[in-house]
């Protein structure tokens, strides 16, 4: 397994992690039984990132990673997150307060049955709080010894140059796939400068790089992403017409177009470390396999060409959604 350092820590990690967001109750019925059995394959694998939060299945999600790395947790860089709530009225809520904070790493490291979190976001940052106030509190817990190193999620370069001003940020996790490059023209710089690791969540479209959405009907009525305007009827249509040259591409390769989507990812930077989530052993092996594809320039250039920012149909999410997206 290919393994890339996780930022300013010098962590080695694989370069392909297995992330947990997809897994929940908002991608389809749960098992278990199957995600814990996909954690082991992961781990025979060499996968060695595993990433979840404690908002995943509402908190059930962190006891399955600590149950399936019972024995097995020092071959794994265990990453969580907090701060970041579905609200009654369809919005994002937040809790960055400083008192929150150690509350938060508690209950996580009760639920994953772990004494620390190697890597601990917060969620999404506060609008409520100065982001200085939260990550002072998150540093608190490295000195204490519940977390190693730190990390933010969809925060911006503001948000990201202030915080590390309080204490070393080590990553920075928000959407990126060939479907969604908002990141490219100030995030993945700033993260440059910093030496935080990039770690894209999503990598395959939420389901359209890989092929497994092609109408609204595939859907499931309560799956988050029937209220997403990329999915919605006339945005999804167009855009699955740019899936059309990755569907020539993988012919070329004899691979699925998530494993090109991927294997595209992979050449944006030593500094990139994507967390497709899977909950089936199959597609975890396809999302491993995808570091052997090695594409040509003319396909990075069809690629880039096909899927220039701002190519998508549709933003991520309806306006309001998020109130500090970016920020």
């Amino acid at each position: 397994m290919e393994q890339r350092r996780l930022g300013n820590s010098g962590v080695m990690v694989s370069a392909v992690g297995l992330g947990m967001g997809s897994t929940t109750t908002d991608f389809g019925a749960q098992d278990d039984a199957v995600q814990i059995a996909t954690m082991h394959r992961a781990l025979d694998l060499g996968v060695t990132f595993f990433d979840t939060a404690d908002r995943y299945m509402a908190g059930r999600h962190e006891r399955l990673v600590g149950e399936a790395l019972k024995g097995r947790r020092e071959q794994v860089i265990v990453a969580s997150k907090f701060g970041n709530f579905d609200l009654p009225n369809g919005k994002k809520g937040y809790n960055g307060r400083p008192d929150y904070v150690p509350q938060a790493c508690d209950a996580s490291l009760k639920r994953l049955n772990m004494d620390v979190i190697d890597l601990y976001y917060l969620h999404r940052v506060d609008p409520e709080v100065p982001v200085e106030d939260t990550v002072g509190a998150m540093a608190e817990l490295v000195k204490q010894g519940k977390v190693r190193y730190l990390g933010l999620c969809e925060a911006g370069r503001q948000s990201l140059t202030r915080a590390f001003k309080v204490h070393p940020i080590t990553a920075m996790q928000t959407e990126y796939s060939l479907w969604a490059r908002d990141v490219e023209p100030e995030i993945l710089p700033v993260c440059r400068e910093f030496d935080v690791a990039f770690v894209p969540y999503a990598p395959l479209g939420r389901g359209l790089l890989a092929g497994t959405v092609r109408k609204l009907d595939d859907i499931s009525p309560k799956d988050i992403r029937r209220r997403q305007p990329r999915f919605q009827p006339g945005n999804l249509e167009r855009n699955l017409e740019l899936l059309k040259p990755v569907e020539k591409i993988a012919a070329a390769h004899q691979a699925s177009t998530a494993q090109i989507a991927l294997a595209w990812l992979f050449t944006r930077g030593a500094d990139i470390i994507p967390i497709p989530g899977t909950k089936q052993q199959k597609y975890l092996e396809q999302n491993v396999a995808a570091l052997d594809i090695k594409l040509t320039q003319a396909e990075l250039d069809v690629l880039a060409d096909t899927f220039k920012p701002g190519a998508r149909a549709g933003d991520r999410y309806n306006p309001g959604y998020f109130t500090n997206l970016g920020v």
